[in-house]
């Protein structure tokens, strides 16, 4: 149960006393009856949004939410960074949520592809885990023809980075052609995959990112566009 104004408040829709505005105005209606007591409290069902409406709309999802978002070119993951970035892409309240989303992972501003945005710590930590050993797909563009030997070199787990001090783990490259291959990797080093190819004397020029776990990218999902992540998809990546 929780009251009606902090539900609200909780979800980005003002604070509790704009939310008591709306109350007022009778603009919060649950099972086709108007509210009129922002203290209400209120049962937390999964079947809430779609008996609540505030201003004529279905009710945001309640916490805990995880969003499936296609990041397109150009925006960043981070509101520290400059430029367009992933929240922009989402309704404006929800910058407002308590518990506040942050993206499982970053992709940087030049990678595309799936991304995950959540409220929900335990699902993101175990995402991001070195212990939950999940895959990553991405496929890349390169600057110069492959020449072979990659496979081996990202498979062999004894390849080192600039800087670094330990070998990386074992990598799956699949060529797709002369100029582009998928690579699945298990780590989240910085830049991993363009310093990977960079290791072995290529450049990446383009970089997407279609898989995590056992979750893909929907090919209708364009560029931009997001949904909210259902429970099977939420377990598919662990599968």
């Amino acid at each position: 149960m929780a009251r009606l104004d902090r539900l609200l408040a909780n979800l980005g829709y003002g604070s509790r006393r704009e939310v008591g505005d709306l109350v007022a105005h009778r603009q919060v209606v649950l099972d086709g009856v108007e509210l009129r007591d922002s203290g209400l409290r209120i049962a937390l069902t999964p079947d809430l949004s779609a008996r609540m409406t505030v201003v004529g709309q279905p009710l945001d999802p309640l916490a805990p939410l995880t969003v499936l978002m296609h990041k397109p070119l150009g925006v960043v993951c981070s509101h520290r960074e400059a430029g367009r970035n992933i929240y922009e892409l989402l309704p404006r309240r929800w910058r407002a949520r308590m518990p506040a989303l942050s993206s499982i992972g970053r992709l940087d501003k030049e990678t595309s592809g799936l991304l995950l945005i959540t409220d929900d710590g335990p699902f993101l930590h175990r995402v991001i885990s070195p212990r939950s050993h999940i895959a990553k797909r991405y496929v890349a563009t390169l600057d110069r023809p492959l020449t072979g030997d990659e496979a081996g070199i990202f498979a062999a787990g004894t390849l080192m980075l600039d800087g670094e001090t330990d070998p990386l783990a074992p990598a799956l490259l699949e060529p797709m052609g002369d100029r582009e291959a998928s690579l699945t990797i298990t780590e989240g080093r910085y830049h991993q995959v363009r310093r990977m190819f960079a290791a072995v004397g290529n450049h990446v020029v383009a970089l997407h990112r279609d898989r995590i776990g056992g979750l893909e990218l929907p090919a209708a999902l364009e560029p931009g566009a997001w949904r909210v992540l259902s429970a099977e998809e939420q377990a598919a990546i662990f599968g």
